[in-house]
């Protein structure tokens, strides 16, 4: 299946793994537009949505019974497509709110929160979606969606789902015009963190940088 006929007319609308591929397509041609730039005032709730919207799928992957690929053995697909200009790229893009603190699974106890980065989250995920598309252009349905289910579980539900409550928090403290306080220091190559580096690295820039387009004014 080529681009040319992935959103062909003569395939059901209906259909699972159509619907499903459909909105990873918009997913990575999104995420990609954002990274150019072009409109950072709009970036980060255009992302909220578009995350948003992805978990959906997501969600709707892992309610269905275990996909079972064709082949026992993945066909090869040859060397990943390079992603490091799209992080660069997202990185410049949210350097204010990029870095944020994020407890990996909810159900290990006593687990402190780690830093994390949007733009590395973000790029994760596509990576492991445009995998999965890379067989679905192929004509590999069933692998595409054997690997989009399992990647789900095993990464990028897990990924999207902590970028989402990032994302979230940031329009949240901007529109609701509560300015987090800034912190010094927090970095992803921390290995951990106190109590008192639990908020995001963003505070006063993040109102400043992010609220100002949005049209709030950070809080005194």
């Amino acid at each position: 299946m080529s681009d040319a006929t992935l959103h062909a007319t003569a395939q059901d609308p209906d259909d699972f793994a159509v619907q499903i591929a459909d909105q990873v397509e918009s997913f990575l041609v999104a995420v990609t537009e954002v990274a150019k730039g072009d409109e950072p005032d709009s970036a980060v709730p255009f992302l909220l949505l578009e995350v948003s919207q992805l978990l959906l799928a997501g969600g709707r992957l892992g309610a269905h019974e275990d996909i079972v690929p064709d082949e026992r053995y993945e066909p090869d697909l040859g060397p990943e497509p390079d992603v490091d200009e799209l992080r660069e790229n997202l990185a410049r893009l949210l350097e204010p709110i990029d870095v944020y603190s994020e407890v990996f699974d909810p159900y290990e106890p006593r687990k402190s929160p780690v830093p994390a980065r949007i733009s590395d989250d973000l790029t994760d995920v596509i990576t492991d979606l445009r995998h999965g598309m890379a067989h679905y252009r192929a004509g590999r349905t069933t692998e595409a969606l054997w690997w989009w289910q399992f990647s789900y579980f095993s990464n990028w539900g897990t990924t999207a789902s902590a970028t989402l409550r990032a994302l979230h928090s940031v329009l949240a403290h901007v529109r609701l015009n509560q300015p987090l306080e800034e912190l010094d220091g927090l970095d992803t190559d921390q290995a951990e963190m106190g109590d008192e580096t639990l908020e995001f690295e963003a505070g006063k820039v993040m109102a400043e940088e992010i609220g100002a387009p949005l049209g709030v004014r950070p809080g005194k």
